[in-house]
């Protein structure tokens, strides 16, 4: 299988993958008083499973770190990727850093049924 490589590019609101006719994959986000809130993450259906979702929260964290931002997850991938990636969790704001590992998959659940609701 080929495997694709994709670049993750930013703007000052959007994190995305340019994929193949004109589909992006993306992670919408805002800074407010040093904190950057993830705010909604889309992969197209066809691009799915393939890791994208991570790469874009990757790229958010590097970025956070570069400009000494904490990161509020709010959709419910961003705080599925802190669930998975413990070691990364200093880079959140509080509350965030300091759930336990049930109240972040209590969080989860609860982006996860809010945005499955609209």
């Amino acid at each position: 299988m080929e495997q694709q490589s994709y670049k993750v590019e930013y703007t000052n609101t959007v994190f995305f993958i340019r994929l193949d006719k004109r589909e992006k994959a993306w992670l919408t986000y805002e800074v407010d008083k040093g904190i950057m809130i993830l705010k909604q993450t889309y992969t197209p259906e066809n691009y799915r499973g393939k890791g994208l979702a991570k790469m874009l929260v990757e790229k958010a964290v590097e970025v956070a770190k570069q400009k000494n931002l904490k990161i509020k997850p709010v959709c419910s991938y961003s705080v599925y990727y802190f669930i998975k990636n413990p070691h990364e969790r200093d880079i959140l704001a509080e509350p965030y850093r300091s759930m336990s590992e049930e109240e972040l998959k209590k969080y989860f659940e609860e982006r996860l049924a809010e945005e499955k609701s609209h």
